[in-house]
């Protein structure tokens, strides 16, 4: 199990009492077409989370809204107590707040150490220096602990664009762990995966350190119910149903919005 970066110490000894995330009548509209709206929602600090629902149904815009990439017309988000509701990205990165996108965002000319590294080092004191890495690095260190975390040693030094589909997607996991991360947003990190890459998806996602909360967007129920503890569904841009995996696999009326019937 990967363990908490140098940082990690102060960082979570600042963080604040209550909620890791507290998002209050967040609505976004486009046009005249409610994104999402009206959403309520309470993770915990170290909560993992899913948030389901079928395509159109506001999840990858209520991710947008969270990190900043667009603003709610109206709602507040508040990130361990502070509003971050009007905060660009990086700041809400400066905070502890990390995604993965449903597309891999990765370079593909550099290896997985690389890759690795470049995401640590931009999220350091040292992130400007043009100095060359030492021997001994810190930083060089928790880009070796990423790697194995992610189960991608044996492809340390494999160039990115030469990854099987799910390595890439691993990798992504490794980058969103730069930095000692407080809360993670995962987008669909199961597409694409055969059902080998899921299981080994599903063991990364469990080990994560247990000081790290998540919210994971998943289709595949089988991957999102065995990672969460808590399941929010969504439909029309709405929040209809939050419960436990086992109320939610069982619920009749999520059975007849997206199982087409019993889940097996």
């Amino acid at each position: 199990m990967i363990e908490a970066g140098p940082d990690t110490a102060a960082r979570l000894g600042s963080v604040s009492s209550g909620n890791a995330l507290d998002l209050r009548g967040v609505t976004r509209m486009f046009g005249a077409l409610a994104a999402i709206a009206d959403v309520t929602m309470t993770v915990r600090p170290g909560e993992r989370c899913a948030v389901l629902g079928s395509n159109g149904a506001g999840k990858t815009t209520l991710f947008n809204c969270i990190t900043g990439d667009i603003l709610p017309n109206s709602g507040t988000i508040r990130l361990f107590g502070e509003d971050v509701t009007r905060f660009p990205p990086h700041e809400r990165i400066r905070r502890g707040l990390r995604r993965t996108y449903q597309i891999s965002l990765l370079f593909g000319g550099l290896t997985v150490a690389d890759n690795v590294d470049l995401a640590c080092r931009g999220v350091s004191r040292w992130r400007f220096s043009l100095l060359r890495p030492r021997r001994g690095d810190p930083l060089l260190a928790r880009t070796d602990e990423l790697i194995e975390a992610v189960h991608l040693t044996r492809a340390r030094g494999r160039l990115v664009s030469e990854l099987f589909y799910g390595q890439q997607r691993q990798l992504e996991i490794a980058l969103a762990l730069a930095g000692a991360p407080r809360f993670i947003l995962f987008d669909e990190p199961a597409a694409g995966l055969s059902p080998t890459e899921r299981r080994e998806l599903i063991e990364i996602l469990t080990n994560l350190p247990r000081h790290i909360g998540f919210i994971i967007i998943e289709h595949d129920m089988d991957v999102a119910l065995r990672v969460a503890e808590s399941v929010s569904m969504m439909h029309n841009g709405r929040v209809f149903k939050e419960g436990t995996p086992a109320e939610i696999e069982n619920d009749s009326e999520v059975q007849a919005l997206y199982l087409g019937g019993a889940h097996g």
